[in-house]
């Protein structure tokens, strides 16, 4: 099912920014029981991109209680709110844009998710980089192209549940779709995502947990190497939350300390 503006509608003008040169951005969130977890971060987030992307200031008002409304009328799954430009301009120009479209859509959770938290998953290095590109990195806008081309790539791949993902200059940012945390003793590390990558909600409600944790985290740029020296990885988004990683490549984890600390009640 799909709403936009708060109407169930199905259509977009063949004009829309979104679809003329994916001009928005997005969050996804998982229902449970009605209640959207991390509301306030998805908020936030959607706030943050409007803000650096230049669109009219957004109603957070509003849109939380359109999000309410589809999580109280479908309970269980996942809800995906996308915040486009809307039509008008002429080519690139945005100028007369003032009224963007909230479409929010349902659809069911993957079910694949709980036993990947049981039995934990793999990751491969993928051969697609992402550019650096400051005036973009944090944000979840629409254009997730380099995210298609590692998924394809990792599609190929029978042994790996996710990529790992590095920038242009050889630094891990991210999975293709989750964040990434590693620990070393009592050090915990994370990509500072300054240059390229996603900031996702459950990441930053992994930083907070960590603020009162036993451990210390860092926020770095950092090669891949430096997880062949790391005790234990996990990865996260808002739909798995968290993930224990098993291996990569050739190099295998078997604690789950980190896991166990920061895995909300799944």
């Amino acid at each position: 099912m799909h709403w936009i503006n708060g109407q169930p509608r199905r259509q977009l003008p063949v004009g829309d920014r979104a679809t003329q040169f994916g001009d928005g951005f997005f969050t996804t969130a998982r229902i449970r029981a009605g209640q959207i977890d991390l509301l306030p971060y998805h908020l936030d987030r959607l706030a943050e991109a409007g803000e650096r992307l230049l669109f009219p200031p957004l109603d957070r008002r509003v849109l939380a209680q359109e999000m309410r409304q589809v999580a109280e009328l479908r309970r269980q799954g996942v809800l995906k709110v996308i915040v486009s430009r809307g039509s008008g301009g002429r080519g690139y120009s945005a100028a007369g844009c003032d009224a963007p479209l909230r479409i929010i859509s349902h659809t069911a959770a993957p079910a694949h998710y709980a036993a990947w938290r049981e039995s934990g998953v793999s990751l491969a290095l993928s051969p697609v980089r992402l550019a650096r590109s400051p005036l973009l990195a944090g944000i979840k806008h629409l254009n997730r192209l380099e995210q298609v081309l590692i998924r394809a790539h990792l599609d190929r791949d029978a042994n790996a549940a996710e990529a790992l993902v590095l920038d242009t200059e050889g630094h891990v940012v991210e999975c293709c779709a989750a964040n990434i945390f590693w620990r070393a003793g009592n050090a915990v590390y994370t990509p500072a995502l300054a240059q390229a990558g996603v900031a996702g909600v459950m990441r930053r409600h992994i930083m907070q947990l960590l603020a009162s944790s036993p451990f210390s985290l860092e926020l770095v740029e950092a090669p891949p190497a430096d997880l062949d020296t790391a005790d234990e990885v996990i990865i996260c988004n808002a739909l798995m939350p968290v993930l224990p990683v098993n291996h990569i490549g050739q190099r295998r984890y078997h604690a789950r300390t980190l896991f166990e600390c920061v895995s909300p009640n799944c």
